[in-house]
């Protein structure tokens, strides 16, 4: 008998979180990224650049975060270019492309509100059909976190399949899939599984493998006594080239030659999905992520994924939390004494064209069919893009790292001030006091000045540090 066909698909997961203060326009400066001005800059000299340059884009599945695709646009552009040929290479030749979409903010779903998952997939959606001009087919779960809901969202959606790893599966399974869940909505959706084995043995080993022919021979190659009909390996796309510097070589090697050289056929996952059907029904282990083993505790109330005290993540997203009941409430009220028949929800998610430049504001309020005079309008436009920053408080990126005093952290309390200041523009409500209130709670360790801090002292810091202009409407906010 014929040996089974074996196929290798490597999917890496290409995002940088935003940076710096996102209400300035001055140059970011990062002295920890020296000699680079920033992180961005570095990591881009170090993964992307090389990574475009020999060609790899056109051989991995990969997604690409809106914040690190903005960046890259407006400062690294043929580096930019190259992902996005990558993937119109492989539609012209294959009718599947290289990239998947993700959820715009990088949230983590199964700890935000329906409503909340969909803006989310539906911004994701949106953003990734204006940079690779077609829909996307799968999507890229911010940390792998899942839940049935998120699931059920995605199949509503219209995504045919995601990417999940080996532990959020019940039982054993013989390779990477293609594979079914069936979700409570009566609807089904596509996963892979990813070989976590193999993934985590790359991310955190690479740089003493000796090489990919050394590698896919001594790996590979036994690799098909166990494994099913295809092997994915998922991990950061920076493994290559930033953590294992010069690694994107082995990324290279591996695709172009070794892997077909130990009896694989190299593919992406869009166009595997397209070839093959799912083989058989898996159940997912609700609220599970790849970078927590508490499941999603990491970025909900802390836990012992990092080192510390981490309970001011509770803190801070009961804050958040109850920010965003009052910016929701506020703005549901605002926009239905404006315009009963409005749709509050419809109208944030359409925003997204205003922040991607399609529309201008002026015009927005007008294709939405909301019936407005001038003054309202202005009104209405401060609160629809409020709702626009109040999503992005929940980057899982706020959450992520052991301390309160983050960049990141600090970033999505930036985010919250800033929809506060808009939403007191537009209606002279002030939702400062009872934030600051409850964001004196998270507390966590200052060590440049060996004290603690509060969220509430960063609050003030942060709005300290913010320009006192008003953003004009008809330009759109920086995404």
């Amino acid at each position: 008998m014929p040996e089974q066909p074996y196929t290798l698909s490597v999917h890496c997961h290409y995002y940088q979180p935003p940076r710096g203060n996102p209400f300035s326009a001055e140059p970011l400066i990062e002295p920890d990224a020296a000699p680079y001005p920033n992180w961005n800059a570095r990591i881009t000299a170090e993964c992307y650049q090389p990574n475009a340059a020999i060609g790899n884009y056109k051989h991995v599945s990969f997604n690409l975060g809106e914040s690190l695709a903005e960046w890259l646009e407006k400062n690294a552009l043929e580096t930019y270019h190259a992902f996005i040929h990558a993937d119109s290479a492989n539609m012209e030749q294959f009718n599947a492309g290289s990239a998947i979409a993700q959820p715009i903010d990088h949230t983590i779903l199964p700890l935000a509100r329906r409503e909340d998952k969909i803006t989310q997939v539906r911004w994701g959606k949106a953003v990734f059909a204006h940079r690779f001009g077609r829909l996307p087919t799968g999507i890229w779960l911010p940390e792998m976190a899942v839940d049935l809901e998120t699931l059920e969202v995605l199949a509503e959606e219209g995504i045919e399949w995601t990417i999940l790893t080996e532990s959020q599966i019940e039982g054993k399974r013989a390779g990477s899939g293609l594979y079914r869940v069936n979700l409570p909505n009566g609807k089904t959706l596509k996963v892979f599984v990813r070989d976590e084995g193999l993934s985590n043995d790359i991310a955190f080993s690479l740089g003493h493998f000796g090489g990919a022919g050394r590698w896919a021979r001594q790996v590979l190659v036994p690799r098909k006594r166990e494994s099913g009909p295809l092997t994915l390996i998922a991990t950061d796309g920076e493994t290559f080239g930033h953590h294992w510097p010069g690694e994107e070589q082995f990324l290279h090697w591996l695709l172009t030659y070794e892997a077909r050289a130990a009896g694989y056929e190299v593919m992406t996952l869009e166009r595997y999905a397209a070839k093959q059907k799912a083989t058989e029904t898996v159940v997912v282990r609700n609220n599970t992520s790849w970078s927590c083993s508490h499941g999603v505790s990491r970025w909900a109330t802390g836990c012992g994924c990092t080192p510390g005290d981490s309970t001011w993540k509770g803190a801070m997203r009961r804050a958040m939390d109850n920010l965003r009941f009052e910016l929701d409430h506020i703005y549901y009220d605002e926009l239905k004494a404006v315009d009963s028949s409005a749709d509050p929800i419809g109208l944030r998610e359409g925003y997204i064209k205003v922040a991607l430049g399609s529309i201008s504001s002026a015009e927005f309020l007008k294709s939405q069919e909301v019936d407005a005079n001038k003054t309202e309008s202005n009104r209405l436009m401060k609160l629809v893009e409020a709702q626009f920053y109040r999503q992005r408080i929940y980057t899982s990126c706020a959450f992520f790292f052991p301390d309160l005093d983050a960049l990141s952290t600090r970033y999505g309390i930036a985010n919250a001030a800033y929809a506060i200041k808009l939403t007191k523009e537009a209606t002279e409500n002030d939702l400062l006091p009872s934030f600051r209130r409850d964001l004196s709670i998270a507390s966590g360790p200052d060590w440049e000045n060996g004290q603690r801090i509060t969220g509430a002292e960063i609050l003030d810091q942060v709005q300290s540090e913010m320009p006192n202009s008003n953003n004009k409407h008809g330009t759109a906010p920086r995404i």
